[in-house]
């Protein structure tokens, strides 16, 4: 009865998320041209708000526990664990403050109202993971201006979302990279649980009533580990001990 009821539910959502993007790209492209960057942030925040306001149609709900004073005066490495698209907006709005930037890939770049404009001007990586040449130069760029603007680099070293919630080994080359790059960065590690509810039964019908839950652990300075293996391990443990199945 649930699956039946989500047909017509996701058919609204998906015309209330189709609209706020399609809206939202003019926006943003006057607010970057008129206001440069900061013009681009303001919308970009803007949207993340409402592309969660429009999850909450098919009853989504977030919590977002992070007891930490995460400091804006340094740049920061968040790295997760990868449960669906909808990881993205609220990890964009809890963490506003930190100017997040996404390593993400290139095929994102082109054709999504909004979303393609932002990873291209907003300070986001866009690397082709089939062609190391390009992807590993672009992100050794992209932890330099981290490092520079003291910003923050998201990434999700899984590599590929989950379907079910079940964690996948970390592909390591790129948060090495960052690691790398980014010497006097903090690490914060977050897990992500139930985000692949929302795809349950697939693209289509959504999951209804999914509560995603954003947990944020002790942050770890990079310069307090001498070997980096031994750092990216206890990142691991920490984050995929903490999801629930």
């Amino acid at each position: 009865m649930l699956k039946l009821i989500s047909y017509p539910i996701t058919l609204i959502y998906a015309l209330a998320f189709l609209l706020t993007i399609v809206i939202f790209h003019p926006i943003q492209a006057i607010g970057h041209r008129v206001f440069g960057y900061h013009g681009l942030k303001k919308t970009v925040d803007a949207l993340q708000f409402c592309l969660m306001r429009c999850l909450n149609i098919l009853g989504t709900r977030f919590s977002f526990d992070n007891p930490y004073d995460i400091p804006t005066d340094q740049p920061i490495i968040v790295v997760s664990n990868h449960q669906s698209m909808y990881d993205i907006s609220p990890l964009m709005w809890y963490m506003r403050k930190h100017h997040p930037k996404f390593i993400s890939k290139i095929e994102l770049g082109k054709g999504i109202p909004s979303v393609s404009y932002n990873l291209r001007h907003g300070g986001s990586v866009l690397i082709d993971r089939k062609n190391p040449r390009q992807a590993l130069p672009a992100i050794m760029k992209f932890g330099e201006y981290i490092e520079k603007t003291k910003r923050a680099a998201v990434i999700f070293p899984e590599g590929t979302r989950s379907i079910d919630g079940t964690p996948k080994p970390f592909q390591t080359k790129g948060l090495e990279i960052l690691i790398k790059k980014m010497p006097s960065a903090l690490i914060v590690p977050i897990t992500i649980n139930n985000s692949w509810k929302t795809l349950r039964y697939g693209k289509f019908p959504m999951g209804l009533g999914t509560h995603i839950k954003f947990t944020v652990h002790k942050p770890i300075k990079v310069s307090t580990f001498a070997n980096r293996h031994d750092l990216i391990n206890q990142i691991e443990t920490t984050i995929t001990e903490h999801i629930t199945l």
